[in-house]
């Protein structure tokens, strides 16, 4: 088959997070069908959505407020990530509700009544997180909750008169509470010695019991409940992979989650009346952003695979047949294309069994030693799985093999398995992929002079990790807004985020030296492949500077670098045409440095 350009994958259109309208008729939904995520409505019986709004940055997400047809949408300017809340009429104007540019708001769901809403913000103190409800018809804004932490609302008791609030103790461990609105005491409902997460929390009927996703005491996420007057703590769901995106029906006899087993998502519907389970089919991918419909009979939820781009399907809960409702990802010219990976493990230096996701090219011979491209997720606490990825699925259709490691360090795997890059344990992480490149030669048919290294955000840091220390393994090698320097990096991130990102790097007071001593930025020496770096001038989480610094270092030793910057981009790269710019540079870089020989 034919091999075609680039931009084909890339205009290959994403949809996300359904909601449906209070009386079942609509689902809103987000998509960047213009270039630009925006909202979209799909009627029942319609082939085909109608954009509701129209603004120059992207939407972040979009609910309805109580039963009524106002929806609030999040919208931040430049990709800076500082979310303002505003309301979206049917006619598409939209009313601003924070008129607090300078900081980010995060939604905290809307009171029974319908009457008032809340979220939480920074706009006290740059580094903390305090709790706001607001009226929707007068805009009149209260400060309920107040602390030097980082606190989330999360959703409205049915009371109406107590919120649950969530505080964030480490990207792996939060509290959960009830927050009284009118004294502002909060009773905190999840205690727990060692680490644990507390997600997607429902309440039950008549209030007196929550629904939740935790892993407290054990290796995996499993679904729980709690007692909201003792307290006490017990199982529903227990399995060996990680439990997701808990949801409840509006009648609250129903929940539904998915499975991730080893990356690949399992649909689940448990009825709690009668305690019995069911499941339904789909291909190799991911089950997300879930939601029932308001009569119950239905299940709306976005599908993505690397054979099938990210669209809204639902699922009819008496049938259990899942049909497609948007189309906005439908490509000819893409989809036969598409190839599905094989899950694969590779042994480490330590025995380790890690799990890999391999694609194989359609259009080479069997004998034939083939280039890979090895891409590394961030997070690093994530989990890379197999979704559609217009990039990699073009390296796919010019020959190129594919794979995404989870080193250690990932979630998906247990407890355990997350923690074993913490802090000074970082390169062992680095050290996974030198075993992957002997997987890939050994059994991966790959050509050993043929192998590059590409990563974004935390994966950016394992790129250029990887050709400081062990540099004579690759052929070429892609950063995109990665972290150069831990030190440099904790010193200019977002405050909040510095004391989150320490539980799993380390500090600059307890482990400079450490980080002095691995820092690729320190190390440049030792590269010896060409090097692509792309970031945006926005980025709020790993600041523009880790690309300059080691950018700079590299063209004083006229080593071959090239660097696009984009001005109007931050962490992710957000707008259609920079995102041509950016994969069509990496690439004619690919095919520059690893094209056929």
């Amino acid at each position: 088959m034919k091999s075609i350009g680039i931009k084909p994958f890339l205009h290959v259109r994403t949809a996300r997070n359904p909601v449906y309208s209070p009386d079942g008729e609509v689902i809103s939904f987000i998509t960047d069908y213009t270039g630009l995520p925006q909202v979209w409505d799909i009627k029942r019986g319609d082939s085909w959505p109608s954009q509701v709004s129209f603004t120059d940055d992207r939407i972040m997400f979009v609910q309805y407020i109580g039963n009524t047809s106002l929806r609030i949408i999040g919208m931040d300017h430049g990709v800076n990530e500082r979310q303002q809340l505003y309301l979206l009429s049917d006619d598409g104007e939209m009313t601003p509700l924070t008129f607090s540019p300078d900081h980010i708001h995060h939604y905290g769901g809307s009171s029974p009544d319908g009457e008032w809403i809340a979220w939480s913000s920074n706009r006290r103190n740059p580094s903390y997180f305090d709790i706001y409800i607001q009226n929707i018809e007068t805009y009149e804004t209260r400060q309920i909750f107040s602390d030097n932490g980082t606190y989330s609302a999360l959703k409205w008791h049915p009371n109406g008169v107590t919120l649950l609030i969530q505080k964030t103790n480490s990207n792996l461990d939060n509290d959960l509470g009830l927050l009284d609105i009118q004294t502002g005491s909060v009773t905190w409902i999840t205690p727990h010695k060692d680490e644990a997460h507390f997600s997607y929390p429902q309440f039950s009927a008549d209030g007196k019991k929550l629904y939740v996703l935790s892993n407290r005491g054990r290796e995996f996420t499993g679904l729980g409940v709690i007692d909201l007057i003792s307290k006490d703590f017990s199982w529903v769901d227990q399995r060996n992979w990680d439990i997701e995106g808990l949801v409840m029906s509006k009648d609250k006899t129903m929940l539904a989650y998915s499975v991730n087993e080893g990356g690949i998502s399992k649909g689940i519907i448990l009825d709690l009346e009668s305690y019995t389970y069911s499941t339904w089919n789909t291909p190799m991918g991911t089950i997300s952003d879930m939601a029932f419909s308001p009569d119950h009979s239905k299940l709306a939820y976005v599908f993505n695979g690397a054979k099938y781009p990210s669209d809204i399907w639902e699922l009819d809960l008496e049938t259990m047949y899942a049909a497609r409702v948007t189309f906005v990802s439908h490509s000819s010219v893409v989809s036969e294309r598409l190839i599905e990976p094989e899950l694969v493990y590779f042994s480490s230096f330590d025995d380790l069994e890690v799990p890999a996701f391999y694609y194989l090219p359609k259009n080479k011979a069997g004998s034939c030693k083939l280039p890979v491209v090895v891409f590394v997720h961030g997070g690093p606490e994530s989990q890379i799985r197999p979704v559609y990825n217009p990039f990699l699925q073009y390296f796919l259709n010019r020959g190129y093999a594919v794979c995404t490691p989870n080193v250690r360090g990932s979630t998906g795997y247990g407890k355990t398995y997350s923690h074993l890059d913490d802090v000074r344990k970082r390169m062992d992480s680095v050290k996974d992929l030198t075993y992957l490149v002997e997987w890939l030669k050994e059994e991966g048919n790959a050509d050993p002079e043929q192998i590059a290294i590409m990563g974004r955000s935390y994966g950016g840091f394992m790129v250029l990790a990887a050709i400081t220390h062990y540099p004579q393994i690759w052929s070429a090698a892609i950063d995109i807004v990665g972290i150069s320097s831990f030190r440099t990096f904790l010193e200019n991130t977002s405050p909040w985020r510095r004391k989150l990102r320490e539980a799993e790097y380390g500090s600059i007071e307890n482990d400079g030296d450490f980080f002095d001593e691995i820092d690729p930025l320190h190390r440049i020496d030792a590269i010896q492949c060409p090097l692509l770096v792309l970031h945006g001038a926005n980025d709020p989480r790993v600041p523009i500077e880790e690309a300059e610094q080691i950018v700079n270092k590299l063209k004083l030793k006229n080593h071959p670098v090239e660097y696009i910057r984009f001005e109007d981009e931050g962490h992710f790269f957000v707008k259609l045409e920079n995102n041509i710019t950016a994969y069509t540079a990496v690439a004619d870089f690919l095919d520059q440095y690893m094209g056929e020989k």
